[in-house]
């Protein structure tokens, strides 16, 4: 049985022990195991502060940049190998596409940011946020501020669901801003990361130091953070509340955030009657959301909000296009949705989905039978997709029971007042979106859903052909959100890169702040 190794201190470490078994979410087949044994996560740490961190401090912001690109292009020729190993964590080529080619495009963006935005020369290191201010009379004395590379590691600990984009979308912000990265997935699609950080070693491209791999458990790695040191966490809201409060993070003040589940919605207008150009976005997108990577994305709706008037209409519209979704192994280029990423996780998705029914009825799928095409649905991690109805809006369950899979729950809103207050029972959510073409409404809406939300897409015949989408993260926006989704902010340009550095006030004569921040100081 292969066992997947870690990449710390510039070597390969193959674990001491058997670790947790790695199965092929099609066939059940077991693949590999992951353990992280043996491994001195202080010493990893270590050799991040110590190798990683001077070697990318030595770089300016256009040198990091060149890395970037060189990496995106390095990672964009080898795509195909990424591709079939993602077919085996249930992805289709379509979902791997989603997953490989957006974690190479972050790294591109943030290549062409930082010689968009950050300074160059051969000096130019650091950040000077703004214009300097005057603090005399004269304009001898001026003050700003300037961000500079924190001195520890950023540490990313990512969920199952993304495992390449999330990676690299944490990578390219950190590398870009000096910061060395220590990655550690989820094991159930560790072996498709595991390809990745293989790659990117190949490459050669990197400096020593600058990136670290466990694989397997993350054991004592936060017991060894400092106050210099980051963490980025993407998974459940229980981890995040158990990992933020974790007493070295509390002690060092350790940088944290969090991108956590939420029940994200929907919410189509009055407007969007049937035979609207509406109407069928806001079916279209539904369905998108729920079968795309077999509706395991942190941004996937949730709850779709309906006019009350409407809901039969929409009920049938979904189940209709629902039925025309083939279920099956993703090598065949026939099926549309592949599989969950383990057995595991389609248990607990129907242990989610058998709570909503305490509240909710079930419009189409069966969470016990799927129709497979080229595979076991039993061996397999295979789930219909389901949709629910819940009549009674202010019944608990849909707004805080999330079913991290092809699931998705109908109900009803009367007034723009009336669904702001149901988007708000959710606690807190990553993204939203509005289907309609009336400006008015959409305001009105949009206004009563922004303090939950930490993105939100207003969707209309106009921009429909070149949307992105409602659960499409995109690096020039921040991905994150209030509350439940962990309250935190990753990616979103430029502010991606200062929070992996330190802003500092500096006060003195034009010459000095001039010098210091490697430019020209100038009042505001």
């Amino acid at each position: 049985m292969k066992s997947l190794p870690s990449y710390v201190q510039d070597r390969w470490q193959s674990p001491a022990g058997d670790g947790a078994q790695v199965y092929d979410a099609v066939t059940g087949e077991v693949l590999a195991r992951a353990s992280s044994s043996g491994v001195d996560m202080a010493a990893a740490l270590l050799h991040a502060r110590t190798v990683g961190g001077p070697a990318l401090r030595s770089l300016t912001f256009h040198q990091r940049a060149a890395l970037l690109a060189d990496l995106a292009a390095y990672l964009r020729a080898h795509r195909e190998e990424l591709y079939a190993v993602s077919a085996r964590t249930g992805a289709t080529l379509y979902d791997s596409k989603f997953d490989i080619d957006g974690g190479i495009r972050v790294l591109r963006y943030y290549a062409e940011l930082g010689v968009r935005e950050l300074p160059g020369g051969d000096e130019r290191t650091v950040y000077a946020e703004g214009p300097a201010a005057s603090l005399s009379r004269d304009g001898s004395f001026l003050g700003g501020h300037v961000c500079t590379p924190l001195r520890g590691a950023a540490v990313q600990i990512n969920a199952y669901n993304f495992p390449v984009w999330a990676p690299l979308e944490k990578l390219a912000p950190a590398l870009l801003a000096g910061v060395p990265s220590l990655i550690k997935p989820a094991t159930p699609t560790c072996h498709l990361t595991s390809r990745l950080i293989e790659l990117i070693v190949e490459s050669g491209l990197l400096p020593p130091g600058s990136l670290q791999y466990i694989c397997g458990s993350a054991g004592d790695l936060l017991d060894h953070l400092t106050e210099q040191d980051l963490v980025s966490f993407t998974g459940s809201a229980a981890t995040a509340g158990r990992l933020r409060t974790h007493p070295q993070v509390v002690r060092q003040a350790v940088r944290f955030n969090a991108e956590a589940d939420s029940v994200n919605c929907s919410v189509l207008g009055p407007d969007g009657t049937p035979g609207t150009a509406e109407f069928d976005l806001y079916v279209e997108q539904l369905v998108t959301e729920m079968t795309v990577k077999a509706g395991q994305k942190c941004t996937a709706i949730r709850r779709a909000f309906v006019p009350v008037g409407l809901m039969d209409a929409v009920g049938e519209a979904v189940a209709a296009r629902l039925a025309q979704v083939v279920v099956g192994n993703p090598a065949d280029p026939a099926v549309h949705m592949g599989a969950l990423a383990g057995r595991v996780q389609r248990e607990e998705v129907r242990r989610c989905v058998k709570t909503l029914r305490d509240s909710a009825r079930l419009l189409y799928g069966d969470p016990d039978r799927v129709d497979v095409r080229g595979a076991d649905a039993e061996q397999g991690a295979f789930l219909s997709p389901l949709l629910l109805c819940c009549d009674d809006p202010g019944a608990s369950a849909p707004h805080e029971v999330e079913a991290f899979g092809p699931v998705s729950t109908l109900i009803p809103y009367t007034t723009p007042e009336h669904v702001a207050f149901l988007a708000s029972l959710g606690r807190g959510s990553l993204a939203g979106s509005v289907v309609t073409g009336d400006p008015g409404f959409a305001r009105e809406v949009l206004l009563g859903l922004a303090p939950w939300h930490g993105r939100l897409l207003v969707l209309d015949t106009t921009a429909a052909s070149a949307s992105t989408g409602h659960g499409s993260p995109l690096p020039a926006l921040i991905h994150g959100g209030p509350g439940r989704a962990g309250g935190g902010e990753e990616m979103g340009g430029i502010r991606g890169v200062v929070h992996h550095m330190q802003r500092t006030a500096l006060q003195g004569s034009p010459r000095m702040l001039a010098a210091l921040s490697g430019g020209t100081a100038t009042e505001d």
